[in-house]
């Protein structure tokens, strides 16, 4: 067992968190900003409004990413599992 090869997993493994997660997360960033903005135009200062919009900017996001998202699963998931070849033998 090498250790880079170790690493390598790890490494690709939380890239891949993140590259599925950045989507989902950067859109409920993205909406909660422009709901901060207008409340503060407004000068309406409720804190339960910015919910129900980020909730449905991450159901979108998910939604329309969805197809890439399982791709990108799959393809590292079948890079994972030829690792497990080489630790094999």
């Amino acid at each position: 067992m090498d250790e880079a090869l170790i690493l390598t997993i790890f490494q690709k493994a939380i890239l891949l968190t993140m590259l599925i997660a950045a989507p989902i997360l950067l859109s409920a960033i993205v909406v909660g900003l422009a709901i901060s903005i207008i409340q503060s135009v407004t000068q309406i200062q409720e804190q339960t409004l910015t919910f129900v919009p980020k909730i449905f900017a991450a159901l979108l996001v998910l939604i329309v990413a969805a197809p890439w998202m399982i791709e990108t699963f799959t393809s590292t998931t079948k890079e994972m599992f030829e690792y497990i070849k080489v630790f094999i033998s």
